[in-house]
C-alpha cells in the first residue's frame, strides 16, 4: 500500500510539473514556466523536506569554497552539515583540524546548481536562524547558464540574509546595473523586513516576467519591478536561477567571527518551488 501511493504522489507530482513547465537541459534540470500562467494559481513542480538520512545528492551538492567574503570558509566537511528529523543543520564551526586546512572557521552550504534550476515561479524555504557575532546566513539564486556574461551581467536575487543578530533581513537584487553602473534608487534594489528571531519563518519570493515580490511568512515585503526605458542591464532575471542555501561566516558586511559564540547554524525545515 505504501508504495502504491508513493507512486500516485509521484505520477501527481510529474504531471503537475508537465502541465507549469516543461523541463529541459542536460537531466531536464531546467524549469521555465510556461507563458501566460503568471496570474493563475501556483502548483507545486519540485521540492526537498529534508526527510532523508543522508543529502539528497540528486538536488543538491555541498558548496565548495572560494575566495569570495561569502564562501571563503565553505566547505564539505561532515561536521558542518547533519540531517536530524527531517531537518537539515548547515553548521559554522571553529575548524576541528588546522593542519591541512588552515581556515580558523568552516561552514555549511548547499547549492542546486546543474541539478535545479527554474525561471519564474514561487520559491518558499521555512527555516530558523540562529544568532552569532559574525554569523551571515542567506538564502539565494544564482543563474545557472550565464545569458549575458560574467557576474554580475546576470544577476544576482537575495531572499534572505541576515547579520549578527539583527532582529531584520534583507532581501536585495543585483546586477550589473545595480553594481557597476550604481543605480541602486531607480528603482530601489533592496528592502528590509523584521522577522521572528530565533524561530521558524518562511522566506520567500514570487518571480514574474516583469517584478520580483519578496516575501516573509507569506507577506509581501519588497517588490523590484522591471523598468522600461533605462539600461537592458537592469532586468537579467529572464532566465533559470540555482538555488543556494549557506550559514556563511565573516567579512566586510558582517564584521568579524567571534570564537565564543560558536557553533551558529541555520536549520532548513524544507524547500518549496512553485510554478
Amino acid at each position: 500500500m505504501k508504495k502504491m501511493l508513493k507512486a500516485l504522489l509521484f505520477a501527481a507530482t510529474t504531471f503537475t510539473a508537465c502541465k507549469v513547465s516543461t523541463p529541459s537541459g542536460a537531466g531536464n534540470h531546467l524549469y521555465v514556466q510556461k507563458e501566460g500562467r503568471e496570474e493563475k494559481s501556483w502548483k507545486l513542480v519540485w521540492k526537498d523536506d529534508f526527510n532523508g538520512k543522508a543529502l539528497d545528492t540528486t538536488k543538491w551538492t555541498r558548496i565548495p569554497p572560494g575566495k569570495s567574503d561569502w564562501n571563503k570558509h565553505m566547505s564539505s566537511h561532515d561536521d558542518c552539515y547533519r540531517l536530524d528529523n527531517g531537518l537539515l543543520y548547515l553548521r559554522g564551526i571553529i575548524n576541528p583540524d588546522t593542519s591541512v586546512d588552515k581556515r580558523p572557521f568552516i561552514t555549511g552550504g548547499i547549492w542546486s546548481k546543474g541539478k535545479f534550476a527554474f525561471q519564474y515561479g514561487r520559491i518558499e524555504i521555512r527555516a530558523k536562524l540562529e544568532c552569532a557575532r559574525g554569523a551571515w546566513p542567506a538564502m539565494w539564486m544564482l543563474a545557472e547558464q550565464d545569458k549575458y556574461g560574467t557576474y554580475p551581467r546576470n544577476g544576482e536575487i537575495d531572499i534572505m540574509e541576515h547579520l549578527n543578530h539583527d532582529s531584520i533581513i534583507y532581501q536585495t537584487t543585483h546586477s550589473y546595473y545595480t553594481l557597476n553602473l550604481k543605480q541602486t534608487g531607480k528603482p530601489p534594489h533592496f528592502g528590509t523586513a523584521r522577522l521572528n528571531l530565533l524561530e521558524f519563518n518562511t522566506f520567500g519570493i514570487s518571480w514574474y516576467p516583469d517584478r520580483i515580490v519578496f516575501q516573509l511568512n507569506g507577506q509581501d515585503t519588497f517588490t523590484y519591478p522591471r523598468v522600461k526605458d533605462v539600461d537592458p542591464s537592469q532586468w537579467p532575471y529572464d532566465q533559470p536561477f540555482y538555488i543556494l542555501i549557506d550559514q556563511q561566516l565573516g567579512g566586510n558586511w558582517v564584521g568579524k567571527v567571534n570564537p565564543t559564540d560558536l557553533p551558529v547554524q541555520m536549520i532548513v525545515d524544507w524547500v518549496k518551488i512553485y510554478q
